[in-house]
């Protein structure tokens, strides 16, 4: 072999080695930006889902998982007897009508079992029916079919910003404007020119699409960013939801792996150097929700094993972050994506990117946008709302819906849009934050004061109720505060959403039937004083749980004879 052969092998190997480092470094600085939990390891989370094994407490286990006195279980015993007659005896109708419902409806199956943690849920369903039909709703209350009425703290999963009567007119508005024209689909109602008009002020950009839901609107807007950038590759924040397709909804609950997503950690340095580093990555989507609880999902009972549930709302530290992401995809070519579904309206009356001051490339909105019906919409900026190219006609970005822009819907949505520039509208915004601030204060003083170990966090008028005690039973107090006129969504105590037509006297009103829910839970035996476990050997007990039922699973047993 001559020289000259040499010298280009030894160059060849050594630009295969720099290759193979730089992918190397690539694939490290992508791992260490990824949220050190399972909610960071999307296949590592599907794994332990397979892996995670089912069981159930008997009656013995589900009164005494902290090593209680034979007292404090006695006690519960009681409690949940009592419990399980008031529900029976006060909702009687409501019940009767949920099972049926039960029966046919997937989804109330699926929600009534996840209400509390899956060791204690078939025992406490045998024991404690929950009702989930309603039949009126007025101001800050709903009633159910017994005529039981219930402050709203379920805020139709964000839907209800402005308060249940308000949208009662705008879906009434909406229907008498598209009347005349009914259900005619694919040409436009004449109303869309002004909503379109008015989402452009909003939004600050330039064009809009509509679509039939929220989840659908994040497709799309994912869709477009992968069609003009070239890109495959999402970034998504750890515990941030974006609609349950597969793309954005990676890990337990998708049936199919991830692909093409990257769930990186929120407000990290590290999550920005791989959005310098890399040149695979068509869009960054953000859920501004995620500000209350960084890396966390979505906090529900059926996950509250102990009292370690934790959030926080720093505004000033979320909005620096926002515009350190907003400068990075601008430096890249990355598109930034404000997923407002669920937070849209409820911050600012500009929403979210009013509220933080940082203009996205596209975003999406949803929920309480259609004034009471379904709705889903993507505004952007023009050049990437584009769906096809002139110059190359069968290379498309597709998307239609037999149901997009519905006269109806397009009726409730301007309906809507006109009411946020109402004077009684705008004042619903001056102070928001502060007022709901002082709620939330007001209600953290009086549980201490009473002695509770109940504790709420709030991103304005959203709130997630924390303990102070460490307890195998906090998931119990949905039920106390459903007894005591306290309407909650299926996740229990993990999300209050309070409309923002909330004056201060109901806010004190739910501060007292709180106190009054945790004072008899408190009695009952759940909050029991003395006990040695804390959250550290909560968690261990449950582990060794865990592991003994997969040792039951995978024993050898060895033949006989």
């Amino acid at each position: 072999m001559d020289e000259a052969m040499k010298t280009v092998l030894v160059g060849a190997a050594a630009a295969g080695l720099g290759l193979a480092l730089h992918k190397g470094m690539r694939r490290l600085a992508l791992s260490r930006a990824k949220h050190p939990s399972l909610g960071g390891h999307s296949r590592w989370a599907k794994r332990f889902a397979g892996w995670l094994p089912g069981y159930a407490y008997d009656e013995a286990q589900f009164f005494n998982a902290d090593d209680a006195d034979e007292a404090t279980v006695a006690r519960r015993r009681a409690a949940l007897q009592r419990l399980s007659t008031a529900y029976a005896e006060r909702y009687a109708k409501s019940l009767a009508m949920s099972a049926e419902l039960a029966d046919g409806l997937a989804d109330l199956q699926f929600t009534s079992a996840y209400r509390v943690p899956f060791q204690f849920s078939p025992y406490l369903r045998s024991q404690l029916k929950t009702a989930s039909v309603v039949t009126a709703s007025d101001g800050v209350h709903f009633t159910d079919a017994d005529g039981n009425r219930f402050y709203d703290l379920t805020g139709s999963y964000g839907v209800n910003v402005l308060g249940n009567d308000v949208y009662k007119v705008t879906m009434a508005e909406g229907s008498a404007l598209a009347q005349p024209l009914g259900p005619v689909l694919g040409a436009y109602h004449p109303v869309v020119l002004d909503n379109i008009e008015r989402l452009r002020r909003i939004s600050g950009l330039e064009q809009v699409s509509f679509h039939m839901s929220g989840t659908e609107a994040v497709m799309q807007a994912v869709r477009l960013a992968r069609y003009h950038t070239g890109r495959k590759h999402v970034v998504r924040f750890c515990g941030a939801y974006h609609g349950w397709w597969e793309d954005v909804q990676p890990g337990p609950g998708n049936p199919m792996p991830p692909r093409e997503t990257y769930t990186l950690r929120d407000m990290h340095e590290r999550s920005l150097t791989v959005l310098r580093s890399r040149r695979d990555i068509a869009c960054v989507l953000i859920n501004p929700l995620q500000a209350l609880h960084p890396n966390k999902a979505a906090p529900g009972d059926s996950t509250l094993v102990d009292s370690s549930r934790q959030a926080g709302y720093d505004r000033a530290a979320y909005t620096a972050w926002l515009k350190a992401l907003r400068q990075v995809c601008t430096e890249r070519g990355i598109v930034l994506i404000f997923d407002e579904v669920f937070l849209g309206f409820r911050l600012a009356q500009g929403g979210a990117q009013a509220y933080f001051g940082v203009l996205a490339d596209m975003v999406t909105y949803g929920k309480t946008l259609g004034g009471g019906l379904p709705v889903g919409v993507v505004c952007g900026r023009r050049a990437l709302m584009k769906r096809f190219r002139e110059a190359h006609p069968a290379d498309v970005c597709f998307a239609r819906g037999t149901f997009n822009s519905h006269p109806y819907v397009m009726g409730a949505m301007n309906a809507f849009l006109r009411r946020l520039d109402e004077p009684d509208t705008r004042a619903l915004y001056e102070g928001l934050d502060d007022r709901w601030n002082a709620h939330a204060e007001r209600f953290n003083a009086t549980m201490a004061s009473e002695g509770l170990p109940i504790r709420a966090v709030n991103m304005s008028s959203v709130w997630t109720i924390t303990y102070t005690q460490p307890s195998r039973y906090n998931w119990m107090l949905q039920y106390y505060l459903r007894l005591e006129g306290l309407g909650l969504s299926w996740v229990g105590s993990g999300r209050l959403i309070f409309s923002l037509n909330y004056r201060h006297e109901d806010v004190q009103a739910v501060i007292d039937r709180f106190v009054a829910a945790g004072r008899a839970m408190q009695a009952d035996g759940w909050w029991a004083q003395g006990l040695t476990l804390d959250n550290k050997g909560i968690r261990r007990r449950i582990g060794r749980e865990l592991l003994s039922q997969l040792f039951k699973r995978f024993a050898l047993v060895s033949p006989k004879g």
